[in-house]
């Protein structure tokens, strides 16, 4: 009687177990699941690929900047040109409020439609 009981429940349990693991597994294996796990393998690589490619950058600003030293101690020049501040662009700095197209600042506003379609 014990045997049978044993043997019974251990049929349960494993019955219980592979019919877990093969919904899981199936529901790994839906179309949503893969597009998801493609997307997410997609966004680590470019994650990576972004972190080496930052790191190089400083790599080659920090191995420039050691390279520069060493010529200006080699030709005796004691301390680089200086560089001019950036320039600003004075037509991004100037630009209209684009939200409203009529202002005090627009006084560019166009007064006649070079729409094409118009006049058809």
């Amino acid at each position: 009687m014990f045997r049978r009981t044993f043997w019974f429940s251990t049929g349960v349990a494993a019955g219980v177990w592979a019919t877990t693991k093969v919904n899981r597994k199936l529901r790994q294996l839906t179309p949503e699941s893969l597009a998801a796990g493609a997307a997410n393998k997609a966004l680590e690589t470019g994650h990576r690929l972004k972190d080496r490619a930052v790191g190089f950058a400083h790599d080659v600003r920090d191995n420039m900047a050691r390279r520069e030293a060493e010529l200006e101690e080699a030709l005796g020049i004691e301390a680089g040109p200086e560089l001019p501040a950036p320039r600003r662009l004075a037509a991004i700095e100037n630009a209209p409020d684009a939200t409203y197209p009529y202002n005090a600042t627009n006084t560019t506003y166009p007064h006649n439609s070079y729409n094409r379609n118009e006049d058809h």
